[in-house]
C-alpha cells in the first residue's frame, strides 16, 4: 500500500511539474522539470544497454527537444508519454547514426608508411600493396593509382576519365571501405617477443 501512495505522489509530482513548465516556459521551470525527468531519462537509456555517460547524454538531448518544442504539446495528460517518445526517438536516431559510420583509412598516410616501410631489408610492402591493389576491380584500380600513385585531384581524373568529379569520388571512398581491413595497422609481432 504505501509503495502505490508512492507511486502516486510521483505522478502527481510529474504532472505538477510539466504543467508548470507548460504555463510558463521560465528556466526554473524547466529546472524543476529536468530533475523530475532526467534520471528516468537515464535509467529509460541505461535498460536499453546505453553505457552512463552516453545514457545522460541521450538525456541532456531530449530535454533540449523538450524545451524547445513544449509548444507541440496538445494533451498535457500524455506529457510523460510525449517526452519517452522523444527519448525513443532519441535512441533510435543515435543507432542510426553508428551504422552509416563506415571505416575507411587515410590512403595517403598508408602510402607514406609503405614508402617509408620499402627501405626495410624485406620487399614485403610491395608486394602487399600489389596484392591490395588486385582487390578492386579495374575501375577502382585505376582510379586509386591515378590519385594516389599519380597524386592526380579528383576533377583532373573526372576530366581525363570523362566521369562526374561525384563518380570519382564515390570510386575512390568504395575502394578505400573495400581495402580498410587489411590496411589497418597492424601489431609488429617481432617488436613485442
Amino acid at each position: 500500500m504505501h509503495n502505490h501512495s508512492t507511486i502516486d505522489e510521483r505522478v502527481a509530482r510529474e504532472a505538477e511539474v510539466a504543467d508548470k513548465f507548460l504555463d510558463d516556459h521560465e528556466a526554473d521551470s524547466f529546472a524543476d522539470l529536468f530533475s523530475a525527468f532526467s534520471p528516468q531519462l537515464v535509467a529509460f537509456f541505461r535498460a536499453r544497454g546505453c553505457e552512463l555517460g552516453l545514457a545522460e547524454d541521450l538525456a541532456q538531448e531530449v530535454m533540449l527537444t523538450v524545451y524547445r518544442k513544449a509548444a507541440q504539446v496538445r494533451d498535457r495528460p500524455l506529457f510523460r508519454a510525449w517526452l519517452f517518445k522523444i527519448a525513443r526517438n532519441t535512441l533510435c536516431r543515435h543507432y542510426r547514426k553508428q551504422t552509416r559510420e563506415v571505416e575507411t583509412v587515410n590512403f595517403e598516410e598508408t602510402t607514406e608508411g609503405l614508402a617509408a616501410a620499402s627501405v626495410k631489408v624485406s620487399g614485403i610492402p610491395a608486394f602487399e600493396f600489389l596484392r591490395w591493389m588486385a582487390l578492386l576491380d579495374s575501375a577502382e584500380r585505376e582510379i586509386m593509382e591515378l590519385r594516389f600513385i599519380e597524386q592526380w585531384e579528383y576533377h583532373e581524373i573526372a576530366t581525363a576519365r570523362q566521369l562526374p568529379i561525384g563518380t570519382v569520388q564515390w570510386r575512390v571512398f568504395n575502394a578505400k571501405k573495400k581495402l580498410a581491413p587489411y590496411l589497418a595497422p597492424r601489431q609488429d609481432w617481432r617488436k613485442i617477443a
